[in-house]
């Protein structure tokens, strides 16, 4: 069983003209209102392949039997929710320029709950978007832990950031995180990456890096069409964790990873495009060949 904590929200996403600076506006050329948070997409794509996975999350009064819900009991996966019968649940709204920038706003909504609520020991476990304390305490006392700030990252002071580092297995996240977990750790990159066993950093559009036991492997991205880039990143997490838990490689799990991503960026939405087990299969043997073989099983 694989673990995610994290962030279940409804996503308002808009692709504009452009990111405007303080005190000027833009014009939004389309909106799409779709499922994500970071935690309960990279969960779906993990059911979605054919994984066993929990999710830890909350929602507000307004998620039982709503659409989203019977979506992810439809997929099996194992709601572990905190629930805040006042609130809604948590929204995201995000704006897309033609040139792929982006910038989100985020309403925490039910997500509040996290900062009271005591955190679970799990065996193998991926900490999303969420809040610091919660997220320390579940890197404290679960077995594997990978985990990933996202665009909570400017909740982390650094106490939090040097607590979690010295308890993960895997820390992953894109190039932009890097530098702001530098920024707060006053370290370089090469410092960051050589405090943790494994580091992925995610680059978009330009693939991927692997770093691990003082290798560095390229991982690259898929040339298809991006219609949207949101959500990628979250495809990518599953892809790996799925195949990282089944026994793969962690070099063969970040191909699976990236192959998964490359179906998100297709459509519109976190969630829309997420392949199942044998289509991404397909598609990694039509670009990089064979399919590999695993190891044992490790969640």
């Amino acid at each position: 069983m694989i673990s995610v904590v994290g962030h279940t929200a409804v996503d308002h996403i808009c692709r504009v003209s452009h990111l405007p600076g303080p005190n000027a506006s833009a014009s939004i050329l389309d909106r799409t209102i779709a499922f994500g948070g970071g935690a309960a997409n990279i969960a779906v794509g993990i059911a979605l392949l054919g994984g066993q996975v929990s999710l830890i999350s909350a929602v507000g009064g307004d998620f039982a039997g709503s659409a989203y819900d019977l979506r992810m009991k439809d997929l099996g996966i194992d709601q572990q929710f905190f629930v805040a019968p006042e609130k809604h649940t948590a929204t995201a709204f995000m704006f897309t320029a033609p040139e792929g920038d982006q910038m989100t706003y985020f309403e925490w909504g039910a997500s509040c709950l996290f900062e009271t609520e005591k955190a679970p020991s799990l065996p193998f476990v991926h900490m999303a978007t969420a809040d610091p304390g919660f997220n320390v305490q579940v890197a404290q006392q679960s077995g594997f832990a990978s985990f990933d700030p996202g665009q909570d990252l400017h909740r982390y002071a650094k106490h939090h950031l040097i607590t979690i580092l010295d308890a993960i297995d895997l820390l992953i996240a894109n190039h932009h995180e890097y530098a702001g977990m530098c920024t707060t750790l006053g370290i370089s990159r090469e410092e960051l990456i050589s405090r943790v066993p494994m580091a992925i950093e995610t680059r978009g559009g330009k693939g991927a890096f692997l770093y691990e036991k003082e290798r560095e492997h390229e991982i690259p991205a898929l040339p298809v069409p991006c219609v949207d880039p949101t959500g990628a990143g979250d495809a990518f997490r599953a892809g790996f964790l799925t195949a990282y838990a089944k026994g793969y490689s962690s070099e063969h799990a970040c191909l699976i990873g990236a192959v998964t991503a490359s179906f998100v960026v297709e459509t519109c939405g976190c969630q829309t495009g997420l392949p199942d087990w044998n289509t991404m299969v397909m598609r990694y043997e039509k670009e990089f060949g064979s399919f590999p073989s695993h190891g044992p099983a490790r969640a």
